[in-house]
């Protein structure tokens, strides 16, 4: 049997379910997620699209284009509440990255790697056993 995992917004209008383990979880450290979060960073679990499964609400989507790559990341949230629930990204098509703070239990999946240290806050410490990028991790996720 797969494992599924449950999670959605603040308020519960947007609900989702995936199936499995991550491609990959990552923590962001871009400008971008910190400012899109309000947060330091970003943790991010991937998944093959077909892997997550949206159960209830219907999320709104805003597109934006990186000012370092020119690429579009498209974001879903929940138009209720403002959560940002998942994102696409021009770079992994097929794929899916769930925000990790949505689901009700954040803490089943492993961590692969840190991307954007360059722009990681100072008083941040990742861990030694993880990989780090200094910016983004352009290879396709295995």
């Amino acid at each position: 049997m797969i494992d599924t995992h449950l999670g959605g917004c603040v308020c519960g209008a947007v609900r989702y379910r995936v199936h499995g383990n991550p491609v990959v979880g990552t923590v962001c450290h871009c400008r971008f997620c910190q400012k899109r979060l309000a947060s330091s960073f970003a943790v991010l679990a991937s998944f093959k699209e077909d892997a997550v499964e949206m159960l209830q609400g219907d999320p709104s989507e805003i597109e934006h284009r990186s000012d370092e790559s020119g690429r579009w990341l498209r974001m879903s949230f929940c138009p209720t509440c403002g959560t940002t629930v998942s994102h696409t990204a021009e770079l992994r098509p097929g794929m899916r990255t769930i925000a990790a703070g949505t689901f009700d239990d954040p803490t089943w999946f492993t961590i692969d790697r840190h991307i954007w240290v360059q722009s990681k806050l100072p008083w941040v410490t990742i861990p030694d056993n993880v990989a780090t990028y200094a910016q983004g991790f352009v290879a396709s996720p295995p």
